[in-house]
C-alpha cells in the first residue's frame, strides 16, 4: 500500500514537472513574439514592441488566473493555498500556467498586426478582454468543461469530433482573425497607401525579426509536444512532425518567397502553426507537405492582403496565424487520415466545420469589442503621434537613446 502510494507521488511530481518545463518553453515563445516585431516595426517603434507583449503577458496572467481558466475549466483557485497544492503536488496550477500560456498568445498575435499605429490602454484592454473572456469561452467548447456539448454535434455531423491536439485552430485561427478587424478599424499606419498606390515600409532589423523566429520555433516544441499534459501520454511522433512541418515551411518558403528573409523565418512559424492541430495523428512526411502548404499559403497570403486588398496588416498575422491556422485544422481531417500514413480517427467534414466555427467567433468578438473601443475610446494614435512614433509618444524613450544625445 504504501509502495503504491509513494509510485502516485511520484506521478504526480513528475507530470507537475513535465507539464512546468512545457510551460517554461511556451512562456519564452513570448519574447519570440516580441522580438519578432521588434524586428519588423520601424526603429521609432521597437519599445512599443517590447513593452506591449509584456504588459499583454502580464495583465493576461491576472484574468486568466480569474476569469479566463474557471470559465474554460470550471476550477477556481480562491480558496486557501493548501486545497490548491491537494494530492496532485498541485497539477492544476502548472496546468493553468501552461494553458495561460496558449491564451496570452491572442494579444501577442493580435498586436503584430495592430503594431505602429494603435493606443496603448485601449489595445491592452482589448487583450484582457479576449485572453479573459473571449478565448476561455471558446477553449471551453473545444478543449474544456463545455467541449460535450459541441463535439457531439461534430460527431453527429461528420462521424468524429473536432481534432485540434494543439491549438492550429483554437490558439493560432482564433488569434489571427480577431487581429483583422482590428487591423481593418485601424487602417493602414501613415504613408502606406497614397492615392490607392502601395508604399511598402521596410523592416528595421532582420537579426531581431530571425532571433524571434529561432525563439518561437524552439519553444514551439514545448507548445506541441508538452500538450500530451502528462509524462504518460507524451508522443514521439508529434515531435518529429513539428520539426517537420517547420522544414517543409521554411523550404517552401525558400523557393515561393525567392529566397527573403523574412519569408523563409515565418515560413518555419507558418509550417510549426499548420501542424498543431494534427501533430499527434499525422506521418512525419504529411506534416512536411502540411508545412510546405502553409508556407506558400503564407507567401502569397501576404502579398494578396497588402497589395491587392490593401490591408496594412504588419507582421502578416491574419495569414500567418488566421488563415494557415485554419488550414491547420482542415489539414488534420485529410493528413491524418489512414490512407494517408495517417493515424485516423479523424473526419474532413468536422475539422471543417469546427475550423469555419472559429472563424465566425472570432470575427465576431473582434467587431464587437473593436467596434465599442473605436467608438468611445478610440483605438488609434493621433498623426502628431503616430509619425513621432510609439516609442516617444507613449514611453518617453527611444529604443535607442544614445542616438538621440549625439
Amino acid at each position: 500500500m504504501e509502495t503504491m502510494s509513494t509510485m502516485t507521488g511520484l506521478t504526480s511530481s513528475a507530470d507537475v514537472l513535465f507539464l512546468m518545463l512545457g510551460a517554461v518553453m511556451v512562456f519564452a515563445m513570448h519574447a519570440g513574439f516580441a522580438f519578432l516585431e521588434v524586428g519588423s516595426v520601424r526603429k521609432k517603434n521597437q519599445v512599443n514592441a517590447l513593452v506591449k507583449i509584456l504588459t499583454d503577458w502580464s495583465i493576461s496572467t491576472i484574468v486568466y488566473f480569474l476569469i479566463g481558466f474557471p470559465i474554460a475549466y470550471g476550477i477556481s483557485f480562491l480558496k486557501p493555498a493548501g486545497e490548491l497544492l491537494g494530492t496532485t503536488h498541485g497539477y492544476d496550477l502548472v496546468h493553468f500556467f501552461f494553458l495561460l500560456c496558449f491564451a496570452a498568445c491572442i494579444p501577442a498575435i493580435i498586436s503584430g498586426g495592430v503594431a505602429e499605429r494603435a493606443k496603448f490602454w485601449p489595445q491592452v484592454t482589448a487583450g484582457a478582454i479576449f485572453a479573459g473572456i473571449s478565448y476561455p469561452i471558446f477553449e471551453s467548447l473545444i478543449w474544456g468543461q463545455n467541449s460535450g456539448y459541441l463535439q457531439s454535434l461534430f460527431k453527429s455531423i461528420g462521424g468524429a469530433e473536432f481534432h485540434d491536439y494543439a491549438g492550429s485552430v483554437v490558439v493560432h485561427s482564433i488569434g489571427g482573425w480577431i487581429a483583422l478587424p482590428a487591423i481593418i478599424i485601424l487602417g493602414p499606419r501613415i504613408g502606406r497607401y497614397v492615392r490607392g498606390k502601395s508604399h511598402p515600409i521596410m523592416v528595421s532589423n532582420i537579426p531581431f525579426l530571425a532571433l524571434g523566429s529561432w525563439v518561437l520555433a524552439i519553444g514551439w516544441f514545448g507548445f506541441n509536444v508538452m500538450s500530451a499534459g502528462n509524462l504518460e501520454k507524451i508522443s514521439g511522433l508529434v515531435a518529429v512532425n513539428s520539426l517537420m512541418a517547420m522544414v517543409g515551411g521554411v523550404l517552401a518558403a525558400l523557393v515561393a518567397g525567392k529566397n527573403d528573409p523574412g519569408f523563409i523565418h515565418n515560413g518555419a512559424l507558418a509550417g510549426l502553426i499548420a501542424v498543431c492541430a494534427g501533430s499527434d495523428i499525422m506521418h512525419p512526411l504529411g506534416a512536411f507537405l502540411v508545412g510546405g502548404i502553409a508556407s506558400i499559403i503564407f507567401v502569397y497570403g501576404f502579398h494578396y492582403e497588402q497589395e491587392t486588398l490593401k490591408i496594412d496588416d504588419v507582421l502578416g498575422v491574419w495569414p500567418l496565424h488566421g488563415i494557415i491556422g485554419t488550414w491547420g485544422g482542415i489539414a488534420a481531417g485529410i493528413f491524418g487520415q489512414k490512407f494517408l500514413g495517417g493515424i485516423g480517427g479523424v473526419s474532413f467534414v468536422s475539422q471543417l466545420s469546427g475550423s469555419l466555427l472559429a472563424v465566425l467567433f472570432a470575427m465576431a468578438s473582434s467587431f464587437a469589442v473593436y467596434g465599442v473601443l473605436h467608438k468611445t475610446v478610440g483605438i488609434r494614435l493621433n498623426q502628431e503621434d503616430e509619425f513621432a512614433g510609439a516609442d516617444l509618444s507613449i514611453h518617453n524613450i527611444e529604443a535607442y537613446p544614445e542616438d538621440s544625445i549625439r
